[in-house]
């Protein structure tokens, strides 16, 4: 958008301050909105909050309605912190800027095997086991060819994280359905949730296609 209503969008993509400013600022104000359902729903709003609520599964903390009325001290201290960060934010700023312009100084052949080992030891102390560390080598390789083709990592996160919930749920839902699918439409507002979900994943397919019929084919 900020390019659209742009008086020089040639520059963008290019280093040009009022992309880096604009594009940062949204950044920031997606942020609020990421966290609500996350805390709220238990839905994480990108793949920086499917993380944190990884982490809060592992802290025995469940996000969602429940986490408000069986641990509220949680979401006290979550609102507390993010006081907190946003007071630290213009010297912390300032200083990871320094450090920043410093690190980018390093050579990669130092820089990302250093990197690697803090991932080997924080994949091995999850659980102390060899296993996590091949599992984080294995999805890192596949990371590396999802950015070669141009795939969205996001959604792979957000699968690994609400696979296994999303999962239970479904199978609940369809022993409560004696297997019917269209038990999610018999109540007005499931069938509303399920229209725009089948609405947003066949959308953009719809799209594609209609895009293909018009395009004349070569002779």
């Amino acid at each position: 958008m900020s390019r659209k209503f742009s008086k020089t969008p040639e520059k963008f993509g290019t280093g040009h301050v009022e992309g880096i400013i604009e594009s940062t600022s949204s950044n920031n104000a997606a942020l609020a909105g990421a966290w609500v359902p996350a805390l709220v729903f238990g839905i994480p709003g990108d793949s920086i909050t499917a993380i944190v609520i990884g982490v809060l599964y592992l802290k025995g903390l469940n996000p969602g309605p429940t986490l408000f009325l069986n641990n509220p001290e949680s979401i006290y201290a979550v609102f507390f912190i993010f006081i907190i960060a946003n007071l630290a934010m213009i010297p912390l700023g300032l200083a990871a800027l320094k450090a920043g312009t410093a690190l980018l100084k390093v050579p990669r052949r130092i820089l990302m095997p250093v990197i690697l080992l803090f991932c080997v030891v924080g994949a091995f102390a999850v659980n102390n086991s060899i296993y996590g560390v091949i599992l984080m080598l294995v999805f890192g390789v596949l990371g590396f060819f999802m950015e070669e083709h141009d795939v969205p990592i996001a959604p792979c996160v957000l699968g690994i994280v609400l696979g296994k919930m999303l999962e239970e749920s479904f199978v609940t839902s369809m022993i409560k359905a004696d297997g019917d699918l269209l038990g999610f439409f018999y109540r007005p507002i499931s069938a509303g949730l399920g229209i725009v979900t089948l609405a947003v994943l066949l959308l953009p397919l719809w799209g594609v296609l209609r895009r293909r019929l018009r395009t004349p084919r070569a002779a």
